[in-house]
């Protein structure tokens, strides 16, 4: 999956890779982990991102268009955990918008 990723942010396609803090399938520090291994530079550290006025996460942004976004509560399938949360960074994500 590294190549691969490697391959798709060096065509400038931008990335979002997110996980549920809560996932016991796949920790959110595993997910952190495998983005760090990219050896990709963190230009903006880690930072709340809000919905309905609570912390909802965190995210950390990288070169190369990369996005790391954690979802406070969340397991596995984040859509079903925290449907109004995923909708909103997804959708702020998919017009460009900060988190």
């Amino acid at each position: 999956m590294v190549d691969y990723q490697k391959k798709f942010t060096a065509m400038g396609y931008r990335v979002l890779i997110y996980s549920g803090d809560h996932d016991l399938c796949i920790p959110f520090t595993g997910t952190e982990a495998w983005v760090r291994s990219l050896g990709y530079r963190v230009v903006d550290s880690w930072q709340p991102w809000h919905f309905g006025g609570q912390v909802a996460g965190y995210t950390q942004g990288y070169d190369h268009n990369l996005t790391f976004l954690t979802i406070k509560g969340s397991g596995h399938t984040v859509p079903e955990y925290k449907p109004k949360e995923s909708l909103a960074f997804y959708a702020h994500w998919l017009f460009g918008q900060k988190i």
